[in-house]
């Protein structure tokens, strides 16, 4: 090999040392850069001249070193395990924040807890029976009673500005994976650009890619894979998110007519983006995303009591399997539905049964085809055969005022009376059964498709008359003695502990009202607990497979700065052997 050729060698071994020490300054400039990844360069032999061949083999002379690649040191396994994981103790994450805040607007973690509320409301039911006719006593139970309803009707208004905020946060959540699919898009373009020579690799930018992914599969699940051009497709759900061309956007709509709620769905075509009828599986890879997971905690609706299924229904209309399986599928499996739906239950039942108390009811049968008209102006139709319900006269205990005064409830509708009344004599038929014609009371049923006709949270309130004046609260019988309003008091005592309702129709237990609650905040807790457990755990494994990939990814400055010697080492001894061959070239020159 000639000496000129021998320089060639010198500069590549100048020109690979000055590559690796760039490399290497760029990787301790990048030292806390997030998401960088360590840069190595890889270096190989440069061609060969062959020179001859003997009887072992070619005679062949090298031109030096060049540079193979400047590759990222990453792990694609622990890539994927990382956003796998990562998604899935995002989706567990934040259904347990739904907990926590559902146990702490009851209370139940700090503050007064809603269960003092219900202790003082029986305790003046108690206080009541003793003196039923003491008008102090008859003070502390309305006054309980409205402190009783503001309290479950301002947890009630906080539950749905928590599933207001979740849906804030679903909607930041889909424009945060738009426009990471728009960057990942855009990066596509230009890593295929700068590597379209094969000769270069966009590093920094790969770089800025793989922190996007980190980012979209902590949102939601999803699959990629990297082509020969260095494109990245992404799969969301299943469902093309960025391919080699173009980018698909998710949109929101309103998850029905009647509900504020919003869902992502694919612009595209209008399809849901997720499928929230499968339930969450590890095996099966359907608990993966904190975006899933929003949609979960929060659910579709602000739930009510009507959303659970009552199993004593007996209108054929009534479709009870078809309600228990959209219970299981929808209410039971979002934190924030499960809880307005139970507690609204608990305080239906509580409003209902002190009212049926105090204004109790009897039903009758309407022999014929009826339509009775109010003096509103409203009118209710009612078939041969038909049932309806009105104040049950002889069994109604009566007010101390001097009239009497019956039918009272303790709890109202705020936008339907309790009762409208008609006059027998308009239609010729008495339907009590009292043997004369006279004006009746009508009981204005519960009907579950007008919200502003039932005792839900929101539409309660104390009777204003009986805030206005307590004599009205009935509790005597009319024309008799007093004792009449002790025995009204008991049967409020005595219905208060009485089972009412199981809190889920999946159980058989039945419980009075502070049992129901117990057992409600129980479930609550409980869920909450087993929901710590696989967020903790799931986070401790993000953290193992994080800390294993930062050992390969990561920059140790002490190993660059290990590396920046050796380089620099390598670089003066290629400058020293140039000036070697240099010195040879001059001595022959000068001796010719």
């Amino acid at each position: 090999m000639s000496l000129f050729s021998s320089l060639y060698v010198g500069v590549s071994g100048l020109n690979a040392g000055q590559n690796s020490l760039n490399t290497t300054s760029h990787n301790l400039a990048n030292v806390e850069t997030k998401g960088y990844v360590r840069q190595q360069v890889l270096q190989k032999d440069s061609t060969y001249l062959k020179l001859g061949i003997n009887h072992v083999s070619t005679l062949q002379t090298g031109l030096g070193t060049d540079i193979a690649a400047v590759r990222q040191v990453r792990d694609m396994f622990l890539d994927k395990s990382y956003r796998t994981e990562v998604g899935r103790k995002g989706f567990y994450e934040v259904q347990y924040e739904g907990t926590q805040e559902v146990e702490g607007l009851f209370g139940e973690m700090e503050g007064v807890a809603f269960q003092d509320t219900l202790n003082d409301f029986w305790i003046s039911l108690q206080e009541l029976s003793k003196e039923p006719d003491d008008i102090v006593k008859r003070a502390s139970l309305i006054q309980t009673s409205v402190n009783f309803i503001e309290r479950a009707q301002n947890i009630s208004k906080q539950l749905n500005d928590y599933q207001v905020n979740l849906n804030t946060q679903i909607i930041n959540q889909v424009n945060r994976i738009n426009q990471i699919s728009t960057e990942i898009g855009d990066l596509n373009k230009k890593i295929r650009y700068y590597e379209s020579n094969g000769m270069e690799h966009a590093n920094d930018l790969r770089d800025r890619r793989n922190l996007l992914l980190d980012d979209l599969g902590e949102i939601a699940r999803i699959t990629y894979r990297e082509n020969k051009d260095g494109v990245v497709t992404v799969n969301l759900e299943g469902v093309q998110l960025v391919t080699e061309d173009n980018t698909y956007k998710i949109g929101l709509e309103k998850v029905s007519e009647s509900s504020d709620m919003l869902k992502p769905v694919w612009e595209s075509n209008g399809d849901d983006v997720f499928d929230l009828s499968r339930a969450a599986s590890i095996g099966k890879g359907t608990d993966l995303g904190l975006l899933k997971g929003l949609l979960v905690t929060r659910g579709t609706k602000q739930a009510k009591y009507t959303d659970i299924p009552d199993p004593n229904n007996t209108d054929p209309a009534y479709d009870y399997q078809g309600r228990l399986d959209y219970y299981n599928n929808q209410v039971e499996t979002s934190v924030i539905m499960k809880a307005q739906a139970q507690f609204d239950r608990l305080i239906h039942g509580i409003v209902t049964t002190m009212n049926d108390i105090l204004s109790p009811n009897k039903e009758i049968t309407v022999a014929g085809n009826t339509t009775f008209t109010f003096a509103d102006g409203t009118s209710l139709t009612v078939p041969a055969g038909g049932k309806i319900k009105i104040l049950d006269v002889a069994n109604a205990p009566v007010g101390m005022d001097d009239n009497e005064t019956m039918g009272e409830a303790l709890f109202n509708r705020k936008s339907m009376d309790r009762y409208k009344e008609i006059d027998e004599n308009d239609y010729g038929v008495d339907l009590d059964g009292d043997g004369k014609l006279g004006k009746i009371k009508i009981y204005m049923e519960e009907d579950e498709t007008d919200n502003y006709s039932l005792f839900t949270l929101g539409e309660i309130e104390v009777n204003p008359k009986l805030l206005n004046n307590y004599s009205f609260i009935p509790l005597s019988v009319k024309g008799g003695t007093g004792d009449y309003g002790i025995k009204t008091a008991e049967k409020l005592l005595e219905a208060w502990q009485n089972p009412f309702d199981t809190v889920s129709p999946n159980t058989l237990t039945k419980y009075n009202f502070n049992g129901y609650y117990t057992a409600f905040m129980g479930e609550v807790a409980t869920r909450g607990e087993q929901l710590r457990t696989i967020s903790e755990n799931q986070g401790s494994m993000v953290n193992s497979i994080d800390s294993q990939r930062q050992q390969s990814i990561g920059v140790s400055s002490e190993e660059e700065l290990t590396n920046l010697i050796k380089f620099q080492h390598a670089y003066n001894a290629s400058a020293r052997y140039i000036t070697v061959i240099d010195d040879m070239l001059e001595h022959i020159i000068m001796r010719m």
